[in-house]
């Protein structure tokens, strides 16, 4: 017996559960994490080298495209560390109901931003 499978799936058209989006997220940013491991290992070296290795690298921090880079890393940080915790709860049988789910990965989600907001506003505060 032949069961009526979907021969072509439009997956732009599939609604994905809050959840999902997390999830796909949390590995999205491990992966960006990871892939930019090597560039900052390179950026720190060269600053490490000499006077004028620090002075490129301070170069190429404080351009705008950087910059913007750094935020994106830092969210990518900020939303890896909670979306782990939420697996990590979740891998222990906590939260596993479809409202507690919906709610710790719609936590998740929006505060992840927050966190970079926050960090932004207190590297201010500081003075870089």
């Amino acid at each position: 017996m032949t069961t009526p499978r979907p021969v072509f799936l439009d997956l732009w058209r599939i609604k994905l559960p809050l959840s999902g989006l997390v999830s796909i997220l949390h590995r999205v940013s491990g992966i960006v994490m990871v892939l930019t491991i090597p560039i900052v290992a390179i950026l720190f070296h060269q600053a490490l080298s000499s006077p004028e290795g620090f002075a490129a690298t301070a170069a190429v921090l404080d351009t705008w495209l950087t910059k913007l880079v750094l935020l994106g890393l830092l969210w990518a940080l900020f939303h890896h560390l909670l979306a782990g915790i939420r697996h990590l709860f979740l891998d222990y049988g906590v939260g596993l109901d479809r409202a507690p789910a919906r709610q710790t990965a719609r936590l998740t989600l929006y505060a992840a931003p927050v966190l970079l907001v926050l960090s932004i506003i207190l590297s201010f505060l500081l003075g870089d």
